[in-house]
């Protein structure tokens, strides 16, 4: 995300973002932040939903960005509502409140990046190790949820997603 997009997000509410549990061999692919506030600690490929965009594509495309894999989304794991308030004051004051859409999918091409602008690094994590970090190596710690979520099979339907740009 380029920091002309940064300056213009408010969050004075909750905000819509998307993220993918991409999972090889029962290990989950992270992301380490490279160049944003939360840079060093470990997160699912995952970014803000822009203006027009479906929740479903802008998982393909962050998965792309961050990751360098083609995404597929096959199913949505859940939503998400998560105020974190250990991490105020926040820009401004405010408390990050994100309404997170996680999906599962398959990786249908694409080559794992090593690291770019954004990214610092890419590793696969047991679910294990991944339960074991806190908040100083975690981005967010419902990252966990959403992992245990996974593995304990939750899949709804994408269709449940309704999505219409309105003219």
């Amino acid at each position: 995300m380029n920091i002309k997009k940064m300056v213009e997000r408010v969050l004075t509410q909750p905000f819509a973002v998307v993220g993918a549990i991409i999972e090889k061999d029962e290990k989950v692919l992270l992301v380490k932040e490279a160049g944003t506030m939360d840079k060093g600690k470990w997160n699912q490929p995952a970014g803000w939903i822009e203006v027009g965009q479906s929740p479903a594509e802008a998982v393909v495309k962050e998965v792309k960005e961050e990751t360098g894999l083609d995404f597929d989304p096959t199913g949505l794991i859940g939503i998400y509502s998560t105020a974190y308030v250990y991490k105020a004051p926040f820009r401004h004051g405010q408390i990050p409140h994100p309404i997170k859409f996680i999906f599962r999918g398959r990786v249908i091409g694409g080559e794992l990046i090593e690291s770019n602008d954004e990214i610092a690094e890419t590793n696969w994590f047991a679910v294990q190790e991944i339960m074991k970090m806190d908040r100083e190596v975690l981005r967010d710690m419902d990252i966990k949820q959403e992992v245990q979520d996974y593995f304990a099979g939750r899949n709804f339907p994408l269709d449940i997603i309704k999505h219409a740009v309105l003219k």
